[in-house]
């Protein structure tokens, strides 16, 4: 059990980074955020492939559609981030 978390930290912690490497301009995330973007956007990923091939709705997916699910979220993140640091 404890390696299984160890796994899905490491492998969000990768496509988190990957998916901030493939998305220009200044993302401010530390390891902990940058491992959870990951984490979250394997879930995406997941719900993106449910929606086209079924399955479970609340699934993991492969690293193609963990990197696609990270990069969507990291773009949401920074509409946020961006529409909260424009309104102040």
């Amino acid at each position: 059990m404890l390696w299984l978390i160890i796994s899905w930290m490491f492998f969000g912690l990768i496509c988190g980074f990957l998916a901030r490497l493939l998305l220009p301009g200044r993302q401010t995330m530390g390891y902990l955020a940058t491992m959870i973007l990951g984490i979250i956007g394997s879930f995406a990923g997941g719900f993106i492939s449910y929606i086209f091939m079924g399955g479970e709705p609340l699934q993991a997916s492969n690293f193609l559609m963990s990197l696609i699910g990270a990069i969507l979220v990291l773009l949401a993140y920074v509409a946020y981030a961006r529409n909260t640091a424009s309104s102040m």
